[in-house]
């Protein structure tokens, strides 16, 4: 939940009717006494499903905020670790809020992650909550950048949530919440982008697998299960394939 240190309902209101970009520069100073930014447990269960497939020469995170996810890889990246942003504000907070530990450097990039600057620089890629930021029709153009910036066998990883069930309080919220964000659009310039219900497992499988990762997925059992057997959490791990030496 929102603490005092955190912004105001004003502020969260301007923030609201900026774009995507000036509206994360105006939160960035207290982006993190926010329900917003990635709560610590996620990060510490991905660190360690990543952990067997390491260690990493150089990770990068995608859409890095203020650096949650940049700290979360640096325990498994010898060399370096990269946090890309297009807010200028979020990646001054990350500079500052994250320290650069003996042996390993941390670059912060401003960039789209919808025409990342890389190429074959990474060995692992990771990303949290920011994929509500990107309509369908951007995924090809971001898992292809992303793509891109993996080294041959390198990994892209990023935790995602089973649908919630129909009728439940929080099927209602995120599809209320999309609602209002869609007549927002319709209604005001510059838009907003961020829902809640437009990046399916299934479809962002098939969107990873065109841009011409091998996926595969494990249950992040530290989230339980729902009564179906399914779990609640799953870690998608799309890997980028090593060349052919046949």
């Amino acid at each position: 939940m929102f603490t005092s240190q955190g912004p105001t309902l004003r502020e969260l209101a301007v923030q609201a009717l900026s774009s995507i970009e000036h509206g994360y520069d105006l939160l960035a100073p207290k982006f993190d006494h926010t329900p917003f930014r990635t709560p610590g447990r996620f990060l510490t269960v991905t660190t360690e499903a990543l952990r067997p497939f390491g260690p990493f020469a150089a990770g990068l995170d995608v859409c890095c905020g203020t650096g949650a996810g940049v700290e979360a890889l640096l325990p498994l990246c010898t060399e370096r670790v990269t946090g890309v942003d297009f807010s200028a504000g979020m990646l001054a907070a990350a500079a500052e809020a994250v320290p650069e530990p003996g042996g390993t450097t941390v670059d912060w990039v401003r960039a789209d992650a919808r025409a990342l600057p890389f190429g074959e620089a990474f060995d692992v890629a990771v990303s949290f909550g920011a994929f509500g930021h990107f309509l369908p029709a951007e995924r090809p153009a971001l898992f292809a950048g992303v793509y891109r910036a993996l080294r041959p066998g390198g990994l892209f990883a990023f935790p995602v949530g089973a649908p919630q069930p129909f009728g439940s309080r929080w099927y209602w919220a995120m599809l209320g919440f999309d609602g209002a964000m869609r007549v927002r659009n319709l209604l005001w310039r510059p838009s907003f982008v961020m829902y809640y219900r437009t990046f399916p497992l299934g479809a962002v499988r098939a969107d990873l697998a065109e841009a011409g990762f091998d996926v595969r997925t494990r249950a992040l059992e530290e989230f339980g299960r729902r009564p179906d057997g399914s779990p609640h959490w799953r870690l998608v791990v799309a890997r980028k394939p090593e060349p052919d030496r046949a």
